[in-house]
């Protein structure tokens, strides 16, 4: 009965990683309605500030934010920056993949109109990936938690706003998971900065916007911009967190289910073991008693 005790250890090993994947599931289950609760809260507040800020790019004020300049067409090729949003932990099913496959596309076509690239890695996973491939990572914040933390964002990010400013950079594209459902989550790749007209997907970008500024255009212009970004950035970063805890839900139920189904097959082919041992021995007994 070697080969049924091999079996047997199995069945234990397995059935101790199942345990460990449920427990996971019901963790991630938890977490999920709370990160969802929390990326809920801040999306009308983003998507008002957005709108603001789209409709003022296009009103023509009389101040000029640097957030709002497009580069000219045909000069020379500059840098372009990329704030990537990945997670801190794996067992996420393919969550960071789809969103790392989607970057790296992203900059070969970059790198193929002549475009440097500097990266600012929001997450372990992308902060390793990003080395791993030869990408100039300029700054990164890793460990955020399950509750981001608003100014532990803007330290590193505010190192690619400065040198857009400066003119340094052509564009900044933001990268994360976008949570659809908790079946659903897609990568996203959106620009960030220049602010254009064109963030707005209404009727309402066809309206000529005009704003009185109290007491002038500048700082409340600047103010505003600085929201917007803020917004956007800690926005992805719920958008992520919320789109990490249903992929490792979806991910441990997947993996528990399957463990089920591995106990059941290996308890099958421990029984057919045993009923042979049994079965072999039975007829050593009567091949015995025959011959006596």
């Amino acid at each position: 009965m070697a080969a049924g005790k091999e079996i047997r250890g199995k069945i234990k090993s397995v059935e101790n990683t199942k345990k460990i994947t449920k427990a996971m599931e019901m963790v991630a289950a938890s977490k999920m309605r709370k990160a969802q609760d929390r990326m809920r809260a801040a999306r009308p507040y983003s998507e008002t500030v957005r709108t603001l800020a789209a409709n003022l790019a296009e009103a023509n004020p009389e101040y000029i934010h640097p957030f709002m300049v497009v580069p000219e067409a045909g000069k020379e090729a500059k840098k372009v920056g990329f704030i990537v949003v990945t997670t801190d932990k794996g067992l996420c099913g393919g969550l960071n993949t789809n969103v790392l496959r989607s970057v790296t596309n992203k900059l070969r076509d970059i790198e193929a109109e002549g475009n440097a690239i500097d990266v600012v890695a929001i997450g372990n996973k992308g902060f390793g990936y990003m080395n791993r491939i030869g990408a100039k990572v300029v700054s990164h914040v890793v460990q955020l938690g399950d509750t981001p933390h608003l100014e532990r964002l803007i330290g590193p990010v505010k190192i690619l706003l400065d040198a857009f400013q400066e003119g340094k950079l052509d564009a900044i594209y933001l990268c994360y998971t976008k949570f659809i459902n908790t079946m659903k989550q897609e990568p996203v790749i959106e620009q960030l900065l220049p602010l254009t007209a064109d963030h707005l997907v209404t009727d309402k970008s066809k309206h000529n916007w005009e704003y009185i500024y109290e007491p002038e255009a500048k700082p409340v212009i600047d103010e505003l911009l600085v929201r917007y970004v803020e917004a956007l950035i800690y926005q992805s970063v719920a958008e992520n967190i919320a789109s990490e805890q249903s992929a490792r839900m979806v991910a441990m139920k997947s993996a528990s289910d399957n463990a089920g189904s591995v106990i059941s097959e290996l308890r099958l082919v421990y029984n057919k073991t045993r009923q042979a041992a049994i079965t072999k021995e039975l007829s050593e007994i009567v091949a015995g008693a025959a011959a006596v």
